[in-house]
């Protein structure tokens, strides 16, 4: 088995150093969080975008952070305490981003820790995470590939969004594809999957675009596309500027089929914008509000709008974050304690979640979940489909990596990021 440096030695360790870089704070309380025997309440921190770049994204998913935790506080809370809130807008800014993972963790001692939309937030802010063994709930769906102690990436990942998406479109429409992706790590190493997933299939990659989080015009990244003819485009662009795609490819008569893990499913273009605009688009996604709730008598759409009734939409890092945050509840009442550490070793036995989205699994080994995927479609009215529902394990990190040995977390003490290089190179160069 592993050894875990404990949040608790770590802190008693160095804390008047660490808390340094935070105004007014000069060490932590030692104990793993407030609920950890420090005497004060349970804290949790929700750091998700309500303004700046991502606030599409990150508003729906604080919402839902804070309906889980209220819904929670109203059954009596956990192990007899309520719980409480530290939730500042960090803007989509990362070094506030950075500045308040401080604040929240040294300070605020929160016993867990939602946080953060992009992938270069999360980057940003997980040499915090990994100094301070802080517990850290990263709900966006993601490139992979994370192995880290104390994180749990509960999002879809490209392997398994990509990889329903996109074979879905090579039997529909054709086997040559176009992809453009952001411009940072999220995107390019999600076309790396993309060129892996053709690879294994016999697809053929036609043209490859990285775009400028900053860029808002698309015009001769149309006019390229347009020239090569693809069967379909894997559009992997994030964030309010990069939607300008959208319209602007329906300005342009490009009726070229599009498929995506970013689309609809987390910034609801599908609703926000007019026909046809985001007509034939595919998405590979876990969750969107038109799915529903699975569960049997539960309704979390309804609840969602009658807690917040001017929300913009019920997103897929929405259902995320609402579901970890019981699965993390359960967690805690099986320890018996907020001790981070314990609560980190309960969750890695294993966890069977009957979420909105359906029947899914916490695997243990990896931080990661076997998702129930689906392929939604946008049609001329921009209504939205479900078809090739699937469950999809996080094989890339359990199968593939290490040479085949995978990641487990239970056994071996990780904080690291494998890409599809690691594993691919021949395929990628």
């Amino acid at each position: 088995m592993r050894e875990r440096v404990s949040r608790r030695s770590l802190l008693a360790a160095g804390a008047a150093g660490i808390g340094a870089t935070v105004a007014g704070c000069t060490e932590g309380n030692g104990n793993g969080g407030n609920g950890g025997g420090g005497g004060g309440s349970p804290t949790v921190g929700i750091l998700e975008d309500r303004s700046g770049n991502f606030q599409l994204n990150g508003t729906s998913k604080w919402q839902a952070t804070r309906l889980a935790i209220e819904e929670i506080n109203e059954e009596g809370g956990i192990l007899g305490e309520e719980i409480e809130i530290f939730d500042p807008d960090p803007q989509s800014d990362n070094e506030r981003y950075q500045e308040l993972t401080e604040q929240a963790i040294l300070q605020e001692n929160v016993d867990a820790l939602w946080a953060g939309y992009s992938s270069a937030t999360r980057e940003a802010i997980r040499p915090i995470i990994n100094r301070e063994n802080q517990l850290y709930f990263y709900t966006t769906q993601y490139e992979g590939g994370v192995c880290d102690d104390t994180i749990f990436a509960v999002g879809a990942t490209a392997r398994q969004q990509l990889g329903a998406v996109t074979p879905y479109l090579a039997e529909e429409f054709g086997e040559d594809i176009y992809i453009i992706a952001a411009d940072y790590n999220f995107g390019q190493l999600s076309g790396d999957w993309v060129n892996v997933i053709a690879e294994e299939n016999g697809y053929n990659i036609v043209g490859e675009e990285y775009i400028p989080l900053d860029e808002s015009d698309f015009s001769s990244v149309i006019n390229r596309i347009q020239g090569e003819d693809p069967d379909f485009i894997m559009s992997m662009l994030v964030g309010a500027n990069h939607e300008n795609f959208y319209d602007q490819r329906d300005s342009n008569d490009m009726t070229i089929p599009i498929g995506s893990s970013t689309t609809m499913a987390q910034g609801h273009e599908h609703i926000r914008y007019e026909p046809d605009a985001l007509t034939d688009v595919y998405a590979g996604v876990s969750y969107m509000e038109e799915l529903g709730d699975l569960r049997d008598g539960e309704d979390l759409v309804a609840d969602f709008y009658d807690r917040w009734p001017d929300a913009n939409y019920l997103n897929q890092e929405a259902q995320n974050n609402y579901f970890s945050v019981y699965m993390w509840r359960d967690a805690v009442e099986a320890a018996g304690t907020f001790d981070q550490d314990a609560v980190i070793e309960e969750l890695e036995n294993g966890v069977e979640i009957e979420a909105p989205s359906g029947q899914i699994e916490l695997d243990g080994a990896t931080h990661h979940i076997s998702h129930q995927m689906r392929v939604a479609h946008a049609d001329g009215n921009h209504e939205i489909s479900f078809d090739a529902e699937q469950r999809i394990e996080p094989t890339f990190l359990r199968e593939e990596v290490e040479g085949g040995a995978g990641c487990d977390l239970r056994e071996e003490s990780k904080q690291t990021q494998y890409e599809p290089g690691d594993v691919y190179g021949d395929i990628l160069g």
